[in-house]
């Protein structure tokens, strides 16, 4: 059964409402969820260990002594990579090496210059001292998750990284060990839901308090981040997994049809759009997903996901393709183009933009380079990647000499004797020289 796509065409008078309720966000509160979590973090909080061995041993179905007992040592995670498939260990370390290359790039670096009255001023750049890394376990397994969270935040220079990972049943990923070791991830702890947010986030008798967490987790997990936010940095709260293709016919359509299907595969709540100023293409492409879609293992996950929030989009031309796709600000943006760099210039929001139809989303999910954990929801518009720069700290400089203080402090006193803070005013006054 052919899937009952949208179609949309900006010049219908109903355009700008129909667009407005397949971007409509999905209430994301539950608050029957919210109280669970809530008070899993405020037993973890007050009981420490105990609170999370026993929220193991119900969630999980493992049962320990002592949280000491659910850490894995980093020789099990060399183990991992050691006895994995050559071609899944060379996988890993490829990618790895090219995530690595790319974060480099985005390290900042501390800076300073004097002023015109010898004052030095300046940033200090330093990186986080810890942070835990959250990756689902089990059966959703997830390394490229660990190296895209893991990696940036090692090239920062972060001293200790704290993996928290499930494992129900006892149940390991060797292929997320392997990329915590070719990560140079410290430490491991098989723990997972909210207990574990509570526990990075709190600190316990064994797991140290953290200073930022970041990974990806189911809704649990999300609102874990979410309320523990402010106690701890956090790296977003992410949405259903989202891609918009702008094409100009030119490209195979069995590759977009696939490329839809990449994220559609996610879950039922990912959305994945076609705009295209050509309506034939667009009758392409939607033949290529009717005959494509049945060899899919995950049909019925992407078939939900297309009629639920999926769409293909007749319109004007590239220059409206442009428009729309600024106005949704998507997660992941394809420019299937004969000229893609041409558009670059009029497109201000998206997580990630992929050049040209031999350039497909998939490709940054695993081995690019660039950063997969991006801004969803329409947040494009004020976010950014994750990047080696989440996880660097600023700090201000600021150095006055005797001359330089007695010229800044006269505009200070006065700024300050204008706001009524007159213990500013005379602070500023003792350095004024006579």
């Amino acid at each position: 059964m052919n899937p009952t796509l949208r179609r949309l065409n900006t010049h219908d008078a109903d355009f700008a409402s129909q667009l407005a309720w397949l971007l409509a966000k999905n209430a994301q509160f539950d608050p029957k969820i919210h109280q669970a979590v809530l008070e899993i973090l405020t037993r973890v909080r007050c009981e420490g260990d105990a609170a999370v061995l026993d929220y193991t041993r119900r969630f999980d179905g493992l049962t320990c002594a002592s949280v000491a007992e659910l850490e894995l040592p980093r020789a099990r995670l060399q183990e991992a990579l050691i006895k994995l498939p050559e071609e899944q260990r060379e996988a890993l370390e490829t990618a790895a090496a090219r995530i690595r290359a790319y974060a480099a790039q985005q390290k900042l670096a501390s800076w300073h210059y004097r002023d015109e009255f010898g004052n030095l001023l300046g940033q200090q750049i330093t990186p986080l001292e810890r942070v835990g890394l959250y990756v689902p376990g089990g059966k959703a397994a997830y390394p490229s998750s660990v190296l895209m969270n893991a990696i940036p935040a090692k090239v920062a220079e972060v001293p200790e990284l704290i993996l928290t990972v499930p494992t129900p049943k006892g149940e390991l990923s060797e292929l997320v060990l392997a990329a915590a070791a070719v990560a140079g991830v410290d430490r491991v702890f098989r723990i997972g839901g909210a207990q574990a947010i509570a526990a990075l986030a709190y600190g316990t008798e064994t797991i140290p308090k953290v200073d930022k967490i970041v990974g990806p987790g189911n809704v649990y997990v999300a609102t874990a981040k979410k309320l523990v936010f402010g106690e701890v940095g956090i790296d977003m709260i992410a949405g259903p997994s989202e891609i918009l293709i702008l094409a100009d016919g030119s490209a195979d359509p069995a590759w977009i049809a696939m490329d839809l299907f990449s994220q559609a595969e996610h879950d039922e709540d990912a959305q994945a759009l076609l705009l295209c100023p050509d309506g034939a293409y667009l009758d392409r492409v939607a033949a290529c997903i009717a005959k494509l879609l049945p060899e899919m293992p995950r049909q019925a996950v992407i078939r939900a996901a297309l009629e639920k929030r999926g769409a293909l989009i007749q319109v004007r031309d590239l220059e409206e393709a442009c428009a729309l796709a600024n106005r949704i600000a998507p997660e992941h943006l394809e420019l299937a183009v004969a000229d893609p760099e041409a558009l670059l210039p009029k497109l201000r929001h998206a997580g990630a933009i992929f050049l040209g139809p031999y350039t497909p989303e998939a490709l940054g999910d695993y081995c690019a380079g660039p950063n997969h954990v991006l801004p969803t929801s329409g947040t494009a518009r004020f976010s950014s990647p994750l990047g080696t720069y989440d996880f660097q700290k600023r700090t201000s400089l600021l150095g006055c000499s005797a001359g330089g203080a007695s010229r800044l402090a006269k505009t200070a006193k006065v700024l300050a004797e204008g706001e009524g803070l007159i213990a500013h005013a005379r602070s500023a006054a003792y350095r004024i020289q006579p």
